[in-house]
């Protein structure tokens, strides 16, 4: 596989960032800030982009939320001179155990809260006429980690055809600050929650894998390509539009 060039891929990524959001009519972009690598590298792209005030971060932390990722965004902010606010959105999870049937698991509750956050999100971009931008990243795209209309949805993704390695390459390139960098990635639905741990596989494997997988036209060679393979085969009505018979 060819290696990536760092500072090339930057400057495409902000091209298409200044072009989607010009062709939009819009000037500014809002973005959840998670504390993070990929949120922070997302933004961190906006910034070089379009400048730093164009760009709104918003925190929007649940009571799982872990206390160091707002020590995080705030250096990332600082560094990068990025206007943001904290939003908790446990009140309005409060309210959805109001509904009839509410019944609670890491899985629903980690979907609702992804959706709660995509939706506040939109709210803020429509009042300050910006578009939305999208954190995933091209490996837990292709597995399907992520929500849809959740952490899925977006007006703009910069970082979908990146892989997670490529994605901390970019960080480095960016001068994301390090102790975001080297955190272990964590969606934090729940207190301790590790994304390999979720998925089942570290990072490096599941690149290797998906590497492995699209260079050989999708046919596994060894036992760890075959279970990424399911994985990516089940989730592949996220990455599809919804079926229809409209015909234009």
């Amino acid at each position: 596989m060819k290696e990536l060039c760092t500072g090339c891929e930057c400057e495409k990524i902000e091209q298409m960032i200044r072009h989607t959001v010009w062709s939009s009519g819009r000037e500014k972009v809002v973005i959840g800030l998670s504390g993070g690598i990929d949120s922070a590298v997302s933004a961190v792209l906006c910034v070089r982009a379009i400048g730093a005030e164009n760009v709104l971060g918003y925190f929007l932390p649940s009571c799982v939320t872990p206390s160091n990722d707002i020590d995080d965004v705030s250096a990332l902010c600082e560094r990068f001179g990025i206007e943001y606010l904290v939003v908790p959105i446990s009140g309005i999870l409060k309210e959805f155990e109001k509904i009839p049937g509410y019944s609670e698991s890491p899985y629903l509750k980690g979907n609702l809260m992804a959706r709660i956050r995509m939706t506040t999100l939109y709210y803020y971009a429509n009042r300050n006429q910006a578009l939305v931008c999208g954190t995933s990243n091209k490996s837990e795209y292709l597995l399907g980690y992520c929500t849809k209309h959740g952490d899925e949805a977006a007006d703009i993704q910069p970082l979908l055809h990146l892989y997670k390695k490529d994605v901390y390459r970019i960080a480095e390139e960016v001068n994301v600050p390090e102790d975001i960098i080297n955190k272990s990635p964590s969606a934090g639905l729940y207190p301790g929650q590790s994304d390999e741990n979720e998925i089942g596989y570290s990072y490096d494997e599941i690149d290797s894998a998906l590497i492995s997988l699209e260079s050989n036209d999708w046919k596994p060679q060894n036992e760890t390509e075959k279970e990424i393979l399911i994985k990516v085969k089940s989730a592949s009505h996220k990455r599809s539009s919804p079926p229809n018979l409209l015909k234009e």
